[in-house]
């Protein structure tokens, strides 16, 4: 399914000559009919010799409705260009040619139209001249140029001919399987509801699916399709196409909204581009420049921040950022066109490198403009590394949609990535794009790696007296701590480096270390411990014998047990009190706190303390006075 779009000067015959060809006059305006001139959009529909349909978007030639021309010539397979034969080449003849190149339209077919209007050859020789000379460089310097007259009908079916010509090399659009129409139309039909048309791209529609009207994030339901004036189930990529949504008011969608399924993409407000300038424009683009955006049917304000250099000049190509008023649905290669806002004026356009970037950029930074060259003219593979890099780390699917790349074909290049060893992948997950596995390159997930081991190696020296690091003050001390966090920390504790335990973190082989004091104080605490092992010093008595640094090692290192604010026990002690606590309750049934005191010939403090730490840890369940095993 193709689409050829008509470009040319105003009252050069567009409309006419699509009537003549299809039998359908474009225009549908009242307010057209009768000025003679296209104002907005008309379509029609071409069935070429070869029996091929095609859709036809006629254009507006006239100045003040260019900017409605650019809606409608994004989608296009090749362009029908029109020069009035009693005219020539006009201002916007020459600003439409910009335009079809600026957007990469691929050549077409030339009508030169009114030949009936001339009478002398040698002035329609002429025109074709300057036409080729106006041509030469473009994509339409090699193509065909039909003499025609609409009103007479001559070399009409000559003109269809030209047309499937120029089709027959296209090929076809592709089907990513990521349907996007831009509306560049939106009503509503009596008995229908909302009807919006456009080109669709990159995948198909078809009756009953669910739909997002982006950047809105209204959702609606595909209720029927038509191309080329017919009913259809399934509408296919390249197809001008009518959609008739349910659940969705005409109101709620606008020309310069895109159609697609939910969740499949994400509005942008800033774009990372290459940009050229068309020679011969009135002044450079400097940086922070004001500019009119178009792209797909939008248009919006928006400010470009030039990279590298401080302005972009006439014919010239360069980076940039560009900072939108209003949010766009665009991926990777998308192109558009920029216009000055006042005098109007179409001064350039390009394309986009990457539609998400994270953040501004700094503008002179080498790294920024070695990434932008490589997602611009590098290999699939070059732009996967990139948009992983852009995200940082990411799903298969999020990285797929950053790339710009059919699920798919970046599913295919990530798989070849992760063989060479040049992905990251925690607990080597499967790679799908269904999948949630967490994927980064190596080299990223190895510089989070080294700031780990660093962090845990300085909070070892800073603190010579803690066992380790509690897990998530660990990760709030990595700034921005990755979607992985959790995966590198098991990796580093599988392959020996760190030790992760109880909720703390330290490095494999840490030994904690205390002076020659503090390991005289300790041995005299544990000597006291040991002397009355069930009624031992209290907690304010432990810290102050060996200070409360020392203290929480202890306790760190399991040396010592705390059951309450005021009890602690040494472990081994806590072991033995717990076995013969549980030997009590199973010879008669439960224990008590007074027969527990009596048992350790210790004081009430210390029974209570321990009996209901037993509870805490659901080793025993309170019945009254007493306690029965769990």
């Amino acid at each position: 399914m193709r689409v050829i779009g008509t470009a040319g000067h105003v009252d050069h015959g567009k409309s006419t000559l699509v009537q003549a060809l299809t039998g359908t006059h474009p225009d549908r305006l009242k307010e057209e009919r009768e000025r003679e001139m296209t104002i907005d959009l008309g379509f029609a529909f071409l069935t070429l010799p070869n029996g091929e349909e095609v859709g036809i978007v006629d254009v507006p030639g006239h100045r003040d409705f260019i900017e409605n021309m650019l809606a409608g010539v994004g989608g296009i397979d090749a362009a029908l260009f029109v020069v009035a034969a009693d005219e020539g080449v006009m201002p916007q003849t020459a600003e439409h040619l910009a335009i079809l190149n600026l957007l990469k339209i691929p050549g077409g077919v030339i009508a030169l139209t009114k030949i009936d209007m001339v009478d002398d050859p040698d002035w329609l020789d002429l025109v074709e001249h300057e036409l080729r000379q106006k041509m030469s460089g473009t994509a339409f310097a090699e193509a065909p140029i039909v003499r025609v007259s609409a009103r007479r009908g001559d070399r009409i079916p000559d003109l269809a001919d030209e047309i499937a010509r120029a089709l027959g090399d296209r090929p076809s659009r592709p089907d990513v399987a990521r349907p996007r129409l831009p509306v560049d139309r939106v009503f509503s039909m009596p008995g229908f509801g909302t009807v919006v048309t456009g080109t669709l791209s990159d995948g198909r529609l078809q009756v009953g699916d669910e739909v997002e009207i982006y950047p809105t994030g209204i959702r609606g339901r595909v209720r029927g399709l038509q191309s080329h004036n017919r009913k259809e189930e399934s509408a296919q990529p390249g197809s001008r196409t009518a959609v008739n949504i349910s659940g969705v008011n005409h109101d709620q969608i606008q020309r310069g909204n895109w159609i697609g399924h939910p969740g499949q993409f994400e509005a942008t407000w800033r774009l990372d581009v290459q940009l050229e300038l068309l020679p011969g424009v009135s002044l450079p683009l400097k940086h922070n420049s004001e500019v009119k955006f178009f792209i797909g049917a939008a248009e919006t304000i928006g400010r470009v921040r030039v990279l590298g250099n401080e302005s972009i000049t006439g014919g010239e190509t360069g980076w940039a950022q560009i900072e939108l008023r209003a949010p766009v649905i665009a991926v990777r290669g998308d192109r558009f066109v920029i216009r000055r806002p006042s005098p109007g004026e179409t001064i350039g356009g390009g394309a986009v490198v990457d539609p998400h970037p994270a953040r501004r950029h700094r503008r002179f930074a080498p790294a920024v403009l070695e990434r932008l060259a490589a997602l611009a003219g590098g290999t699939v593979e070059e732009v996967v590394l990139q948009a992983i890099q852009s995200v940082g780390a990411g799903t298969a699917r999020e990285i797929a949609s950053q790339s710009g790349l059919e699920g798919g074909q970046a599913l295919a290049v990530l798989q070849q990535l992760r063989e060479r060893g040049a992905l990251w992948v925690p607990d080597d997950e499967e790679i799908s794009l269904a999948g949630s596995a967490v994927i980064t390159t190596r080299s990223y997930a190895e510089t989070w790696e080294a700031r780990l081991l660093t962090l845990v190696a300085q909070f070892h020296l800073q603190n010579p007296l803690r066992r380790g690091v509690p897990r998530e003050e660990l990760k709030g001390r990595l700034a921005a701590a990755p979607p992985f966090f959790n995966a590198l920390l098991n990796r580093n504790v599988v392959e020996g480096k760190l030790v992760h335990e109880k909720g703390l973190v330290w490095e494999a082989g840490h030994q904690l270390k205390f002076s020659s004091a503090q390991k005289l104080d300790i041995q005299h605490l544990l000597d006291s411990f040991a002397a009355n092992p069930y009624a031992p010093p209290s907690v304010k008595q432990a810290q102050e014998a060996v200070g409360e640094a020392v203290y929480a090692v202890l306790l760190e290192t399991d040396q010592l047990i705390q059951v309450s604010p005021e009890v602690v026990f040494r472990t081994m002690d806590y072991a033995a009190m717990l076995a013969e606590t549980r030997k009590m309750i199973e010879q008669e049934g439960h224990v008590s706190v007074a027969s527990f005191r009596d048992r350790f010939q210790t004081s009430r403090k210390y029974a209570l303390g321990f009996l209901e730490y037993l509870d805490a840890k659901g080793v025993t369940a309170r019945d009254g006075d007493l306690r029965r095993l769990r």
